[in-house]
């Protein structure tokens, strides 16, 4: 296996080292914890937009969506057709309610609705999940960096989890998003470069891409056979795929934190559409590159799909343009990472730190408190990330992560439509129904994972279950109990 050159070593170095250092420098005027979480609510919605997509694509994206493509074909388009109808429901259903007032995290608009604690419930399983999901995707960049720079898991993850929480702690969610907009364009730049250099390589160029891939139906994008345990079915991607992004976008402060960034809801709508339709594209690109790989390579088999991409950029690639793949791969762990640390200490400083302390008000107070848990929060996801190493290799870490969130998820956003479609819920119901669906999720995706029972539904299904759970029985519990809707919040 062919050794990196000085030159991409050193673009390395360079990407590392100036995107630390400038997204720094972008934090050198934070005055309070409003500026530091939500940027002042004056980001662009094309910054918001980019942060969005840039958030959302993970180091597994990267390397396994084109894995995909080469063990299978297209239909993952589907998927990210049903990615842009959940992100318009969200435009329209519920990013008018965030608007209203001023809301500082996503969980705040529970409290609105049904009381203090149901924010509370909301926020900590938001705590819980996303830092396990984070650090599972943290650990993922260690794989392919291992496999081509060489160095071990734990040292490409305090490499690439430290850098990033420098420039996180000290230019909070301004930084964050910023720095994404770059992060994008260099792994975008990075994708093109390596399918431009197979298209180079391949003989015929597109056209023998299309030789190869034809046969086999690797360019098929529709899926109509199938049913509810099939992800590449046709009514999982546009369905199941829908009330996932809604999940996602609708109610994960991860991406509704950004959203909260924009003046106001016109620019936050351009930016959630603007996501989805760029998405589109974004995943269309990578497939395109998972079909061109196998051209490349005549379908020759690898330890695992996660392998195919890094191989080639460390033995197809000319020296240059291996250090720009690279840096794209780094770039998009570190615009998780960053957006995942400045996300988890905003929801513990405003929605439990400082209601419970009592010092919501003190500004200063609460700036340095935001800092306080970037720092703990930095420290946990690469202490929780070298941990993932000793799971079970055999295991697909792109299923891990997604069906951490897959969980809480549909409670989630049950809970959120559930304020919507009743009247008469209040708050016990809210976080009784909430905290059932995420029970039997979880025991539904552990008894389909270890055997227990057969695989009845595909994860992509989760959002849409644990929803309707979540609905069903906080209007069960309304009926049984004889609940007004008055809550302590609305008293």
């Amino acid at each position: 296996m062919t050794a990196l050159s000085a030159l991409d070593l050193t673009l390395i170095a360079v990407y590392v080292v100036g995107v630390t250092l400038w997204g720094t420098w972008l934090g050198r005027r934070q005055k309070d914890s409003r500026d530091y979480f939500l940027a002042d609510r004056a980001m662009p919605w094309w910054a918001v937009c980019f942060s969005i997509i840039a958030t959302e694509t993970s180091v597994l994206t990267f390397i396994s969506v084109p894995g995909t493509a080469y063990t299978g074909d297209l239909w993952m388009v589907q998927l990210t057709a049903g990615y842009l109808i959940g992100r318009i429901a969200v435009a329209a259903v519920l990013l008018p309610g965030y608007f209203r007032g001023e809301l500082n995290t996503a969980y705040q608009l529970l409290e609105k609705r049904f009381g203090v604690l149901a924010r509370r419930f909301a926020s900590l399983i938001f705590l819980v999940t996303r830092t396990l999901a984070s650090s599972i995707r943290l650990f993922a960049i260690a794989i392919p960096i291992q496999l081509i720079i060489g160095i071990p898991y734990w040292q490409a993850i305090v490499i690439t989890g430290s850098c990033t929480l420098i420039y996180t702690y000290f230019g909070g969610l301004r930084a964050v998003v910023y720095v994404d907009v770059l992060q994008m364009f260099i792994y975008l730049t990075g994708a093109v470069a390596a399918l431009i250099a197979l298209l180079q390589v391949i003989p015929g160029g597109w056209s023998g891409v299309v030789a190869a891939a034809e046969p086999l139906q690797k360019l098929r994008v529709l899926h109509f056979d199938g049913g509810f345990a099939d992800a590449p079915w046709i009514l999982t991607g546009l369905i199941g795929g829908a009330f996932l992004a809604m999940a996602s976008h609708g109610v994960d402060h991860l991406i509704v934190q950004r959203l909260l960034a924009s003046p106001n809801l016109r620019e936050a709508r351009k930016a959630i559409i603007g996501s989805g339709v760029f998405i589109m594209a974004q995943f269309t690109l990578f497939l395109v590159v998972g079909v061109a790989l196998y051209a490349y390579y005549q379908g020759r088999t690898f330890a695992s799909p996660d392998a195919i991409f890094p191989t080639f950029i460390l033995e197809g690639l000319p020296a240059g343009v291996s250090g720009l793949v690279i840096a794209g791969i780094i770039s998009v762990a570190m615009s998780s990472e960053s957006s995942a640390i400045n996300s988890l200490a905003s929801a513990l400083t405003l929605d439990l730190y400082g209601p419970l302390s009592g010092r919501s008000g003190d500004q200063d107070h609460m700036f340095k408190m935001g800092r306080l848990f970037t720092l703990f929060f930095g420290v946990v996801l690469v202490v929780g990330a070298i941990g993932f190493q000793f799971i079970q290799q055999s295991t697909p870490v792109v299923l891990i992560a997604l069906n951490i969130a897959s969980f809480t998820y549909g409670g989630l956003l049950g809970g959120f439509l559930l304020g919507v479609l009743s009247k008469n819920a209040d708050q016990e119901d809210a976080i009784i129904a909430m905290a059932t669906a995420i029970g039997v999720m979880t025991v539904l995706w552990a008894s389909q994972q270890f055997g227990v029972v057969p695989r009845l539904v595909d994860g992509l299904w989760f959002s849409l279950i644990g929803s309707a759970i979540t609905v069903g029985v906080g209007l069960a519990s309304a009926r049984v109990r004889g609940s007004t809707g008055v809550t302590p919040a609305s008293a």
